[in-house]
Parts: structure tokens; C-alpha cells; sequence
């Protein structure tokens, strides 16, 4: 029987009848003001309707000059991305997932028209979402979460004990959305029909049926489609639903994208579900609620809507280092909400590889009866944690993050809680990365190198040896800093020679061009240029202590648990760890007869607009017909700078090689979402 035929169609039109959400009451003079000009009837408020923030975004027209700047940055700067040509089909198994010649999209989305600059927006975003890679994310601060769409209802995948799936609303969902919207509840609440109304909590767990009278999995495919960020399927399905996280000072809760998006898509949601103990389903209709971000500068009307969140800002485009006048330029960054890490002190220059997305980090809280009770072990700090399991042998690292604000103090933190978990006794470790990002290269590489000890697969190179993209702007930044090395005293541009080690790990001198010579190449029928291969970039430089003379654990002993969700720095640890350590690897849920991938969207090390901005203008080469214009709008272009080369295939990019996890992990009402629950399974299944 089909979900909407479970219930009368008069019904159905009942429910839809009662659960309408009434509109709020405004004034006149409110109601007249926003009848003329749309943002003022969101202006101000925090919780206004999806309908009301989309007709503010659809109000302002295309400004063809503003249009021909956004396609203009975004083309020259992928001119530095190495995966571009590799993109326009994925080599080996991601062939089918990632297939998008974007140069090509680009002069499409140039010749056509939009009705709004949303509109254009949107089709901009899916287009470089669909590349799949979290590097290379286009991101715009004038509509991405500048209000984020809610329900009250995550959603989880359970496996039952025949090993069949079904989706359902997350246990621990009213918890959760009585915490994080005190303020909204009652609106869910009242929605619910008839008998229903006020009995959110009831919903708890009850198995979804149908969205929006459809399979549950149209819902979890389509989203897929448009959600970007990960090459494997199975892991762009993850993200459909909750999940868990370590964060600076918490452990923090992912709603999932069915109750989180991050522009007003969706105004409502029909869910048909059974409830826990009841036999006949229920069939609900749920607003959507749209809450304005703590980042967004406050507005009245669509004049300051656009002066405070939609033009460029002061760190929007680069500058030059050595323009005392730039300091604010250099140090400040609005597309830095989007990176998938904590908040980075802008000191030292450290080598990133972290994943952007159009919504910020998670500070929703997991509910404390899910969060780990066991004491954390001496060497804790931020987003790594330590623990020791009951059974005395095991010790755990949860690790949200390869980012701290205080990187020496992260990396001692990692090295004294290792150690200490070893002195009470642990013989076997499991490293829980979920929904982690990435962050500095070098804390991936210390992790290895701690765990692993001394020898030829962390010494000296811990990592992935690398490439650049050697396109002629690129070549001539080099050439610059060859000529004028005072360009770069400080060693903070990426393209400064002294960066960089040739494959035998030796230095580059300082008048080297280390894009040269040039290795040629033709990539889906498209010639491109890239330098020669680089060596590793942390030894001894990006450790701040010696490491360990001996390995603190058997590598073989090591377990990596993550949803998938694992990128950037987070791969590179996993990777290595797992490739060339031998440690196993288990991805949490997951669609049985999907394939999961233990991480994604490798990279080599990240950067963005910004960043090439500030290159090209300290080598005074900002007429250069290569370079990429300032930018007129508040958004932001991130690409992957330097590509990994495979361990397996040493001579292709990892990033579209094969991570199959060792072990799916099933996950049951008793798992879902508890940390402390799936390390013991994890240790009773593989350890």
C-alpha cells in the first residue's frame, strides 16, 4: 500500500488543514512597509518563515556587472585548482560521482539569464557542489546561512535485527530541539494535529514511512545530488542524517541536512510515520523555520541587507604582506565561518587542508546522556579528547578536528594524552574522526608519526608526497620571488621556493622556480601543466616537540571510526594510517547495499581566493591578464592548491582512489549517536 493511501484523503486535507502554520500578527505599518520592500519583513527578526527570507533573497535582480566579476574570480581562480581537468571525469571508481567540466558551466551560467540574483546564486553553488569536493566550494555570505532552515526532527538509520534498514526520527530529536530552540518549540508543537498537538516528544524514534508521500530514500537521493562536498555516494547519503561531533568545548550534535539547510529550500515537510508502539501511522505536516546566523550583520531593509552582508568586505580579496596599511585585510576573513575547523589564531603560518561548506560548524549540543561520562585522560585540550575504556586495554581519541587555536599546545596535547593512555595500561587505541574536517598537515602528520614510531613509512615522510598546478600566473609568482626574495621575508606565500622540498626532500634554493620543469600532461582530453613532485613539508619544521623514539601503539592495533565524513587532513591521517600502517577502519551506518568510504576529498593541502589574491598582489602582479579581479561580493572560492599523490598508485592522485571501510557498523536505537556505546562495539567487533 502507498504511504498516502495509509489514511482517507479527507483525512489527509484535514491534517494538512490543521496543521497550517498561522501567520503571525503584524502591525500595519510593519505589514505596509514589507508589502513595498520584502527584507523588511525579515529585518530584525531571529525566526521568521523560509517563504519570507526567499522572497527577500528573489527581490534583487541580477547586476550584470556584479555577475561578470563572481564568474570572472571563480573561473581564474580555479586556474590554480589541481583537480580541475581530473574533474571533468573523476579517474576509476568516482567516474559516475564526479563528472563536471566547469570551465564549460561557467560560460553557461555567463550567457544565462537569472530572475534573481539568488537564482544565479543557487545554480553557481550546485554547480561547483556537483564536483563533489569540499575544497573547491563557492561560497556567498549574502544568502549561505545567513538564516538556516530547521526542523525539529533529525533523522536517523537504523539496521534491524533481520538486517533490514529503516529510517526514522532520531531518539533523541525533541532533546535536542527543546535545548537548541526553547524559543520555537511551541510552534511544532501546535502544529501537530488534533489529539496530536503538543505531543512532539511522542515522535521520538517512530519509524519514517513516507516524505512528503514519497519512499524516505527519494528524500536521502535527491539531497545527495545537491549536496556536494564528498565524492562517495555513501558518505553524501550520511550527511542526510544526525550525527556527532567533538568540538572545542563540547560535544556537539550535526542535525543532518533533511533538518538543517543552509538556504530557505523547503517551507514544509509531510511526514508519515509509525510511532513507537503504535500500530496505524500518523501522518504530520512540519514547517520549516528559518533562524538568522549569530555571524550575519543585522538588517532592517534590503539597502542594509546588502551594505552588511552582501558586498565585499574588509579580508574578502588579498592584499600585500608588505603593505603596513593591509593588516586588517591579511588577518581578517569572512569566508573563515565556512571552514569546516575551528576558529585559527592568523600567527604563524601554518599549512592547511580543510574542508569548506555552506554551513558553518555545528554548535548544537549533544545531549548530555549521550556524551562520554568516562574521565577524560590528562593531554585532553579543545577537540581531542581522551579516554579509557572499562575493559582496561583500550584508549580512545575523539578528535573533531586537526585544528586548535594553539597549535604547539594541540600538538603536546596529543602526545601527552597518547602517553598517558598508555601508562594505564592501553595496548589498543580507537582514533574517533567523525564529521572531522581537517586542519594543519603537519598535526595529520605528527599523529602518524607518534603512533606509528620511527621508520620508513613516518621518517621522512609521514604524509603524501604532492604536486602543484603550473600554470603560467603561477610560474611567474615564482619567477618573482626568484628575482626579489624580500618580496616574502617571513616565508608566508605559498609559492616562496623556501616553502618546498624537492621529491629527495631537499630544500629548494631561494632563486629556484619549483614549478619547474614543468611535467605536461594531457587529463581528459585537456593539456595542463603541474610542477614536479614535492617531498615532505613538516620535518622537523612543523613538529614543535621530538617525537618518541618508539611507536606508543601497534598501528595494526589501531581502530579508525568515522562516519565517512572524514577530509582533508582528517584523509591524510586515515589514509596513511591505514594504507601503509595497517590499521583497520569502520564507518558508522551507512545504506547496506551502498559502498562506505572510510574518508574523501584528500586534497594535499587547501586554499582559496583569498590566499592567491594575496600572492599575486605581494608580486605586484594584479595586471597580469591571468589575474583574477577583486572581488565586488561577499563570498569566497576555495580550491585544493597542492594535489596527494597514492599510496597504492604512487603515481595518480589519491584523492579518487579506492577507502573501503574494513567494517560498516550497523546502527541500532542502543548506537545511534552515543559515542561511548560505538567504541565498545568497535572494540568487540575488530580488537
Amino acid at each position: 500500500m502507498a504511504p498516502m493511501a495509509l489514511l482517507p484523503k479527507v483525512v489527509l486535507a484535514a491534517v494538512l488543514a490543521a496543521t497550517a502554520v498561522q501567520a503571525v500578527p503584524q502591525d500595519v505599518s510593519a505589514t505596509s512597509a514589507a508589502s513595498k520592500d520584502p527584507c523588511a519583513k525579515i529585518g530584525g527578526q531571529k525566526w521568521v518563515a523560509p517563504a519570507d527570507v526567499r522572497a527577500c533573497f528573489t527581490s534583487y535582480k541580477v547586476d550584470e556587472t556584479v555577475k561578470s566579476n563572481i564568474i570572472e574570480v571563480i573561473n581564474k581562480t580555479l586556474a590554480f585548482h589541481t583537480s580541475t581537468s581530473y574533474q571533468i571525469r573523476a579517474p576509476g571508481i568516482f567516474a559516475s560521482e564526479v563528472h563536471v567540466n566547469v570551465p564549460q558551466e561557467l560560460a553557461r551560467i555567463k550567457k544565462q539569464s537569472y530572475r534573481s540574483e539568488y537564482d544565479l546564486h543557487v545554480d553557481l553553488s550546485r554547480t561547483l557542489k556537483r564536483l563533489n569536493d569540499g575544497h573547491a566550494t563557492w561560497t556567498f555570505g549574502c544568502y549561505d546561512s545567513l538564516f538556516l532552515n530547521y526542523l525539529p526532527t533529525p533523522l536517523s538509520l537504523f539496521t534491524n535485527t533481520d538486517g533490514s534498514q529503516s529510517i526514522h526520527i532520531s531518539p533523541e530529536a525533541f532533546k535536542v530541539a527543546s535545548a537548541e530552540f526553547p524559543d520555537q518549540i511551541d510552534v511544532w508543537q501546535n502544529t501537530l494535529p488534533f489529539s496530536l498537538k503538543g505531543k512532539l516528544e511522542s515522535f521520538a524514534g517512530a519509524k519514517v514511512l513516507a516524505i512528503n508521500g514519497k519512499n524516505p530514500w527519494d528524500a536521502v537521493s535527491a539531497n545527495s545530488a545537491i549536496a556536494g562536498s564528498y565524492q562517495a555516494l555513501g558518505t553524501r547519503q550520511n550527511g542526510f542524517f544526525s550525527s556527532y561531533q567533538r568540538s572545542t568545548s563540547s560535544w556537539n550534535y550535526l542535525l543532518g541536512n533533511f533538518a538543517q539547510q543552509s538556504l530557505p529550500l523547503s517551507d514544509s515537510v509531510l511526514l508519515t510515520v509509525q510511532r513507537t508502539g503504535h500500530i496505524l501511522p500518523d501522518i504530520i505536516l512540519l514547517p520549516y523555520r528559518s533562524r538568522i546566523s549569530s555571524s550575519a550583520t543585522a538588517f532592517t531593509d534590503t539597502a542594509s541587507w546588502r551594505s552588511g552582508n552582501c558586498v565585499a568586505k574588509t579580508g574578502t580579496n588579498g592584499a600585500d604582506i608588505n603593505d603596513s596599511g593591509s593588516m586588517s585585510a591579511l588577518t581578517e576573513d569572512p569566508t573563515a565561518q565556512y571552514e569546516q575547523q575551528p576558529t585559527v589564531a592568523p600567527t604563524k603560518k601554518r599549512l592547511l587542508n580543510v574542508m569548506y561548506d555552506d554551513s558553518p560548524l555545528s554548535n548544537v549540543v549533544l545531549p548530555q546522556p549521550l556524551q562520554p561520562s568516562l574521565p577524560a585522560i590528562n593531554g585532553s585540550r579543545s577537540v581531542g579528547q581522551f579516554y579509557m575504556l572499562k575493559d582496561g586495554k583500550t584508549g580512545v581519541l575523539a578528535l573533531g578536528s586537526f585544528s586548535d587555536d594553539d597549535y604547539d599546545e594541540f600538538l603536546r596535547g596529543l602526545l601527552v594524552g597518547l602517553l598517558n593512555l598508555k601508562s594505564l595500561g592501553a595496548s589498543q587505541l580507537v582514533v574517533d574522526v567523525s564529521n572531522n574536517g581537517g586542519g594543519y598537515i603537519c598535526a595529520a602528520h605528527w599523529l602518524h608519526r607518534i603512533i606509528a614510531g620511527p621508520k620508513g613509512t613516518t621518517e621522512p615522510q609521514a604524509g603524501l608526497d604532492t604536486k602543484a598546478r603550473a600554470g603560467p600566473l603561477a610560474q611567474a609568482i615564482v619567477d618573482e620571488l626568484n628575482k626579489n626574495p624580500e618580496l616574502d621575508p617571513t616565508l608566508q606565500l605559498n609559492y616562496n621556493p623556501l616553502n618546498w622540498r624537492s621529491e629527495n626532500n631537499e630544500f629548494f634554493a631561494k632563486t629556484t622556480n619549483w614549478l619547474r620543469p614543468v611535467v605536461n600532461s594531457v587529463i581528459n582530453g585537456v593539456p595542463d601543466a603541474f610542477s614536479p613532485r614535492l617531498g615532505q613539508e613538516c620535518q622537523p619544521e612543523g613538529f614543535s616537540f621530538n617525537p618518541p623514539n618508539e611507536a606508543l601503539f601497534d598501528p595494526k592495533k589501531v581502530v579508525i571510526v568515522s562516519n565517512g565524513r572524514c577530509a582533508s587532513s582528517c584523509s591524510l591521517f586515515s589514509i596513511t594510517m591505514a594504507k601503509k600502517e595497517g590499521s583497520k577502519t569502520v564507518v558508522l551506518g551507512g545504506k547496506s547495499d551502498v559502498k562506505q568510504e572510510y574518508c574523501g576529498v584528500v586534497g594535499g593541502q587547501s586554499t582559496n581566493f583569498k590566499q592567491i589574491d594575496t600572492e599575486i598582489k605581494t608580486t605586484k602582479l594584479k595586471d597580469h591578464e591571468l589575474a583574477p579581479p577583486d572581488l565586488l561580493v561577499n563570498g569566497g572560492q576555495g580550491i585544493t592548491w597542492r594535489l596527494a599523490f597514492g599510496v597504492t598508485n604512487t603515481a595518480e592522485p589519491e584523492e579518487w582512489q579506492d577507502h573501503p571501510a574494513d567494517l560498516n557498523l550497523p546502527i541500532t536505537a542502543a548506537l545511534v549517536n552515543n559515542p561511548v556505546a560505538i567504541w565498545e562495539t568497535v572494540v568487540a567487533k575488530l580488537l
